[in-house]
């Protein structure tokens, strides 16, 4: 067994219970966990081998679009709200100045780049229902920006998963993107939503290694693009989540991408969450409680980091979730 793959399976998860939009505090007690397979460990129910396992069956594809026939706004701003119920707003705007895009719900704000040219931007509606605010922001001079558009608009979620299992511009894939297609073959010998999320980790741990090089270069605005970090087979943390989120929310599991901070560095980093109602799923001796979110960090598990990053999870302190 390989040294990547010893540290891979080395790594512990952590279990933290979410709610809301806020940043999350964190928890009195947490568990700490290992995904079924990772390390050959069965439950007393005595599993089906990925060999033998059934397929995972994915409920329907669930898109985000930018429908310009239903957009509404101004010549230079165009708003496309048919989706908020989904959990996403699509924009689009034209102007010769640097653009910004916030999303904002009460005390709670997301700001964006957003282009100019025209191409449509989808962000995800993450703080759940309520009235939002849009606004667009113009560069003005240096940092500085102006107000060019804002429009407020009705949230009323037809569930509260629905921001966590599209794509957007911080999620990017298609239904015949690559990582899709990669997922959908990983979910045939899954079993169930549970055995897929221990296969794409296992899969992205073994073919994604830490770039450095983009690591020490990569400038303001990056965006990630899951297919080309499973092409190249290497990416930074934002890449690792990306993937990872855009390979599950396909098969439909809600799935966040978290940013925050993580002790006792106070590194900025960017890691994901996965929801599973089921009921309880034991794994060696560790059990994943149903109705519950739980937290993966590929970058750490993938490279083999010191332990002292991973912890026992309550050195993660979540600030934004996409």
């Amino acid at each position: 067994m390989s040294y990547k793959r010893i540290a891979c399976l080395g790594l512990a998860l952590a279990l933290l219970l979410l709610s809301g939009c806020a940043p999350a505090s964190a928890p009195s007690a947490v568990q700490i966990f290992a995904l079924r397979g990772l390390f050959g460990g069965k439950d007393a129910a005595a599993e089906e081998t990925p060999a033998t396992a059934s397929p995972y069956v994915a409920p329907a594809f669930l898109d985000a679009a930018f429908h310009a026939d239903q957009a509404e706004g101004s010549d230079a701003v165009r708003l496309d709200l048919s989706g908020v119920n989904d959990g996403y707003v699509a924009v689009s705007a034209v102007s010769e100045k640097r653009l910004k895009c916030q999303v904002i719900l009460d005390d709670q704000t997301y700001t964006y780049n957003l282009a100019s040219d025209g191409t449509p931007s989808i962000f995800p509606l993450q703080c759940g229902d309520g009235t939002y605010r849009l606004r667009v922001m113009e560069n003005v001079v240096d940092s500085k920006y102006a107000e060019l558009f804002s429009q407020s608009f009705s949230v009323s979620l037809s569930d509260a998963f629905q921001p966590f299992l599209r794509p957007s511009d911080y999620v990017d894939y298609q239904k015949d993107s690559a990582c899709v297609a990669k997922a959908s073959e990983l979910a045939q010998s899954a079993g169930d939503a549970l055995g897929l999320v221990g296969a794409v980790y296992d899969y992205v741990c073994a073919t994604v290694t830490y770039d450095r090089e983009l690591a020490a270069s990569v400038k303001s605005g990056y965006l990630p693009v899951p297919d080309r970090t499973l092409q190249s087979g290497k990416g930074i943390c934002f890449d690792y989540a990306a993937l990872a989120a855009a390979m599950l929310r396909s098969q439909g599991i809600p799935t966040k991408m978290v940013f925050g901070y993580v002790a006792p560095d106070q590194l900025y980093h960017a890691w994901n969450m996965f929801y599973t109602a089921q009921t309880g799923w034991v794994a060696v001796k560790f059990e994943v409680t149903a109705d519950s979110w739980v937290r993966i960090d590929l970058t750490f598990a993938a490279n083999g980091a010191d332990s002292k990053f991973i912890g026992d999870g309550s050195n993660y302190s979540d600030v934004y979730y996409y």
